[in-house]
């Protein structure tokens, strides 16, 4: 049986079914929502530095003279532009010069700035699942007054359900007034409310991130609904039938990246388009994700999936077809997914053959479970299909039954590796337990890898709470005769006390200027 969405349930409903202490409910569904608002990305704009401030320091000038009145139109148009809406609309005080400036600017809208602190009094998970007071009224005068374009709206700050007529006319301004970017979030309940399909009609979309909504039935949609300029895709929490989500990218031609999170359903995805360049699949289940044509694609990540079944115990497929620039994916997770590549499924002591290789991959994560025999013997097997891997990040995933461990011969025993011996630059071994299944692997790529440079263990927080002697569980390694006599070895404390999934954070892993995604530096202390 599916996982499956609260549907059409209220919070006052939700909580009273829930058969508990009210309270006991709030931790949870506070994280739920922080997950989601610390993944949004940020309004281009600030209410940091209030207008009235700057305009006072701009007016002390020794010879009272105004400048920034003579600088032409389109140059004080681009400065309204950049400033939060209440201030972009308070400048027609400033001078007559001003007055009709604020309307002809693009605006940038984020309703967190209409609250009384500005948005500065933190993240939005105080009265969860009520309103923001007067937010809601203040968007909707905002939107009708200002003839646009809208370059960027972040509503975030409303239960939409208490403003359903409202979100139509929101949408209806935004298509008409052309919106670039949006950012659209359900606050939070009932958790499938149904996103009215006239985000369909806002065909000037270039970024587009929503939130705790239900998609709409796209088989009531008119052939022509689509986003012809949309570049980015965030879905967060999102109830959609398969249909629709494939619905969803076929109609975004140029989509280059594509988030999604926390999916309240069982994810199947097929990817099929010549320009997406980054999928991410973060805290979801997962059942199906399958590269079939995707020319462009450089980055494929899961972060924290789960498969399918009512308990996530089913094995999710991962396949990887035409993708000839991919070039980082991870996390994979052997006890998880079921590789495949191509038309070959990935099995314990399958030959390489270039049929069942991904060459262009160079950086590449997995997460594993060191105490699960059958698990660890996929290894060999997956780093045997990414022969060109110049990083590798391995996470220690704790197992819930301890089925076998196995030691340095088996390693011994698997066969040449190719991206092993001849391409590994750099290994970060996360969470190390300092159990021998860990340790044997880690020798292993020491006495093997002929140009490695680099390897960093970080040591988990929970080691050094039971004595933990990290030089007599690594005097194995450290013993060894190293491929590469000149690699550095660098052992570090980790500071994650409760454990956990890989550090992982979204909108560093959609951005091309962090070449590792999985790099994130969250150690600091060496041993």
């Amino acid at each position: 049986m599916d996982p499956q969405p609260i549907i059409g349930c209220s919070m006052a409903d939700f909580r009273a079914g829930f058969g508990q202490d009210p309270r006991l409910l709030e931790p949870g569904m506070d994280g739920m929502l922080l997950f989601v608002y610390d993944s949004l990305p940020d309004p281009p704009v600030s209410p940091a530095a209030p207008l009235s401030l700057a305009a006072a320091a701009a007016a002390w000038v020794p010879d009272g003279v105004d400048r920034i009145g003579r600088l032409p139109d389109a140059v004080l148009r681009n400065v309204v532009s950049r400033l939060p809406a209440k201030d972009a609309a308070r400048t027609a005080a400033l001078a007559s010069r001003w007055s009709g400036l604020w309307r002809s600017a693009p605006l940038a809208l984020a309703d967190c700035h209409l609250l009384p602190d500005g948005g500065e009094g933190g993240a939005p998970l105080r009265a969860l699942g009520r309103d923001s007071p007067g937010v809601a009224d203040a968007v909707s005068r905002v939107l009708a007054a200002h003839p646009g374009p809208f370059r960027c709206v972040h509503l975030t700050r409303c239960t939409m359900d208490a403003h359903r007529g409202d979100i139509e006319r929101w949408l209806q301004h935004l298509a008409a007034k052309g919106v670039q970017e949006l950012v659209f979030v359900n606050r939070p309940w009932p958790l499938d409310l149904r996103l009215p399909a006239s985000l369909f009609s806002c065909a000037s979309l270039t970024r587009l991130h929503i939130g705790v909504w239900r998609l709409p039935d796209t088989r009531a949609l008119k052939r022509a609904a689509g986003f012809p300029h949309l570049r980015e895709l965030g879905l967060y929490m999102v109830v959609m039938e398969d249909r629709d989500l494939a619905f969803l990218l076929d109609r975004s031609p140029v989509l280059e990246t594509l988030a999604i999170f926390g999916s309240q359903i069982k994810v199947r995805l097929r990817l099929i388009s010549r320009t997406l360049r980054c999928v991410q699949l973060c805290f979801s289940f997962l059942a199906d994700i399958s590269v079939v044509d995707a020319p462009a694609l450089e980055r494929l990540l899961l972060w924290v999936t789960w498969g399918g079944g009512s308990e996530g115990n089913e094995r999710s497929r991962v396949k990887i077809g035409h993708a000839p620039k991919l070039r980082v994916v991870g996390y994979l997770q052997p006890a998880t997914h079921g590789l495949e590549i191509g038309s070959t499924i990935i099995k314990a002591g399958i030959k390489s053959s270039p049929s069942t290789t991904v060459p262009t991959v160079q950086i590449m994560a997995l997460e594993v479970q060191f105490e699960v025999r059958n698990e660890v013997k996929m290894l060999p097997s997956f780093l045997k299909c990414f022969p060109n891997i110049e990083k590798l990040h391995v996470k220690y995933q704790k197992a819930d039954e301890t089925t076998g461990k196995v030691n340095l011969k088996f390693w011994q025993e698997a066969g040449p590796i190719e991206c092993v011996q001849w391409r590994l630059k750099e290994l970060v071994f996360h969470e190390f337990q300092g159990s021998k299944s860990e340790v044997a692997f880690l020798k292993f790529i020491a006495e093997r890898a002929q140009v490695l440079e680099k390897m960093v263990i970080v040591v988990a927080y929970r080691c050094f709470s039971l004595g933990f002697d990290a030089k007599a569980k690594l005097k194995p390694l450290i013993g060894a005769t190293w491929a590469n006599a000149d690699c550095k070895l660098m052992v570090l404390k980790s500071p994650l006390t409760q454990g956990g999934g890989p550090v992982y954070n979204i909108q560093v892993a959609s951005d091309f200027s962090h070449a590792d995604p999985f790099g994130i530096i969250y150690y600091h202390e060496l041993l």
